[in-house]
């Protein structure tokens, strides 16, 4: 297994065992994104995910079942697509030009999916009442990676203003807060 899809297993793994866990009903429970609940996180995985690897990397990506009429499986059913991309040996290295950048599937998935997910498992459990804690090494890899891209990340429109937190607060509420979330 490579690096990537290691690193993609870790936290897929978390993500994959919230959306299992939502008790019935919770899904319409409202999410720390504005103006979404619990199921639009996973929806905007599972649209964004494969609209992204189609258009930019001319990947096609399983969908499963609309995420109106059942979250879990849509997300299984990328991740699932997300997995065997990754264990596909020239799947993985096919490389694809966007925005002036040569990108690997892997290394894309990587840089551009797997990090989202990690964020959206504390969406999800937040939003839910299921347990927020993250892996604390892709914590620390992603907050300690994102932190000199500040700048760049709010002007892209991708995260909200970013939260103020004691400076002794654990790494994990530095990232959800740097993410622009209330922890």
């Amino acid at each position: 297994m490579s690096e990537f899809a290691a690193r993609y297993d870790r936290i897929a793994r978390q993500f994959t065992d919230r959306v299992d866990a939502v008790p019935p009903g919770a899904w319409e429970n409202r999410a720390p994104c504005e103006g979404w609940v619990a199921r639009d996180v996973v929806g905007h995985l599972v649209e964004w995910v494969p609209y992204f690897f189609s258009n930019y990397a001319g990947l096609s990506l399983a969908t499963g079942p609309s995420v109106d009429d059942d979250p879990a499986a849509a997300w299984h059913a990328l991740d699932r697509s997300l997995r065997a991309a990754l264990a596909d040996l020239d799947v993985a290295a096919r490389q694809f030009d966007m925005r002036g950048q040569r990108y690997r599937i892997d290394a894309a998935i990587d840089m551009f999916c797997t990090g989202d997910i990690l964020v959206h498992t504390w969406d999800v459990a937040r939003a839910t009442g299921l347990d927020e804690t993250l892996d604390p090494d892709e914590v620390h890899h992603m907050y300690t990676g994102m932190l000199p891209y500040d700048d760049m990340l709010r002007a892209s429109g991708q995260y909200g203003p970013r939260v103020d937190v004691p400076d002794d607060a654990d790494e994990q509420t530095k990232l959800i807060a740097f993410t622009g979330r209330h922890p």
